[in-house]
């Protein structure tokens, strides 16, 4: 799933190219309605077609589309989305599903294998903003602010980092990179780390999502940027996807395990288990 650092990269792409456009044309496959979320195509195509993009934010997972009229057009790439910028005459995209047409003779192309993005429109951005926790990269969060998210949670860290109302942006390959950087074993209860421990992730939470922007994005399978193009950072993971493989700090071999319902990769030895308070549940099973 793209995440922080593959939405803020496709931001970027496309930021220069669609600010100041104005959209002319939208189409959808019959066969992808569901990437309206319950909303009629042509509900869709009034309140797009005409419209100026004033500019292009981003939260979170989240492309933040201002209209000129005040309503914001937020596009969500969940598991396979992707979102590229081509010239009309191009050929189809593989597994392209939607076009928005624009007024320069460029489309933004959507394809989508699982089909489960959407595209919705709001009359603010705060309806989606207000959902979330903030960013890691956020500049104004403090470290006293990240312990205290954490604070008094039982469920394991990994799950709390993942749950997009605590805090925006952090997926599966982020959180496991991050978690490794802390030394910090994914299945420890929140609550539980200590306030070294929780400043240590922290300040890896930032550094592991800044890296992923700056090598554009991850690129594993589905994922490409604005322009269509493969990102670096998969070249670069310490735990993610590597069960089995040695851990590059002291050998052991990386572990994949499920913790709060996700395959979780981390290094045993370099991750040790943390002493837990009596009672203290833990929401872990190896995985098959």
């Amino acid at each position: 799933m793209p995440e922080l650092p593959e939405v803020e990269t496709i931001r970027r792409d496309l930021e220069p190219l669609v600010v100041g456009r104005r959209i002319t044309g939208v189409e959808v496959d019959p066969g992808t309605l569901r990437l309206l979320a319950g909303v009629p195509l042509e509900t869709l195509r009034a309140g797009l077609i005409g419209r100026t993009i004033r500019s292009l934010g981003r939260r979170g997972k989240y492309l933040l589309f201002e209209l000129d009229d005040g309503r914001w057009f937020v596009v969500h790439l969940r598991m396979t989305g992707r979102l590229v910028w081509r010239e009309r005459s191009a050929p189809p995209e593989p597994f392209e599903r939607a076009v928005i047409q624009f007024d320069d003779g460029h489309d933004l192309r959507w394809s989508d294998i699982r089909k489960f993005g959407t595209w919705r429109l709001h009359a603010s951005a705060a309806e989606v903003i207000e959902r979330l926790g903030p960013e890691p990269i956020d500049a104004d969060l403090t470290p006293r602010q990240f312990r205290a998210v954490l604070a008094g949670r039982t469920a394991p860290v990994k799950a709390v980092l993942l749950d997009q109302r605590r805090f925006a942006g952090l997926g599966n390959i982020y959180v496991d990179e991050a978690l490794y950087a802390a030394r910090v074993r994914p299945d420890t209860p929140a609550g539980e780390l200590s306030a070294a421990a929780a400043d240590r992730l922290f300040r890896a939470c930032r550094e592991v999502l800044e890296r992923g922007i700056a090598h554009r994005g991850a690129s594993f399978r589905d994922y490409v940027d604005g322009q269509g193009n493969e990102g670096r950072q998969h070249m670069f993971v310490q735990v993610f996807r590597r069960t089995g493989k040695p851990c590059y700090a002291c050998g052991t071999p990386i572990e994949r395990i499920i913790v709060g319902g996700r395959a979780t990769h981390f290094c045993p030895r370099c991750q040790k288990r943390a002493r837990r308070r009596a009672g203290a549940p833990r929401e872990t099973r190896r995985a098959g």
